[in-house]
């Protein structure tokens, strides 16, 4: 297992748990993913692979900033692709932007048809309001992972 992966896959996990349990993800969770990817590119090519790293990590931030600002996502998050751009680097970044966004639409459609089913089931209380956010930490993460495979 090479080393990019393994810090894709602890802080990944981190991101995950985290998120699903609070409802965020802690500053430190990203800044791990950043530093481990910007080891592991040094370490692998030098000053190209620090820059490789960096410009990845500018890539995942600006994919996801438009959604933040629009109010649809999360800081943690945008800061957490940031994070995995270290990690995947700049040529990988779009792809594993693109499996994020791809398992993330699958993820909401489960969750939308779920909170319908449950609203059948079970009338909420009248002024008990379902929260409209959707963990988006895991769905990163699967992405990345994916992007991680080699091909």
């Amino acid at each position: 297992m090479s080393p990019e992966v393994w810090v894709a896959g602890v802080t990944g996990i981190a991101a995950t748990v985290e998120d699903l349990w609070r409802r965020q993800v802690s500053n430190w969770i990203p800044m791990v993913a950043l530093i481990g990817g910007i080891g592991c590119h040094a370490w692998n090519r030098g000053w190209m692979g620090v820059l490789d790293a960096l410009g990845g990590a500018i890539a995942g931030f600006l994919v996801f900033l438009i959604f933040y600002i629009l109010g649809g996502m999360g800081g943690g998050d945008v800061k957490l692709m940031a994070g995995f751009g270290a990690i995947l680097g700049w040529h990988r970044i779009l792809e594993g932007a693109l499996w994020t966004a791809g398992i993330g639409g699958i993820f909401a459609l489960v969750v939308i048809a779920f909170r319908a089913v449950k609203r059948v089931w079970k009338k909420p209380p009248p002024g008990e309001k379902e929260s409209e956010f959707i963990p988006y930490a895991p769905a990163i993460t699967l992405g990345v992972w994916l992007a991680l495979i080699p091909k």
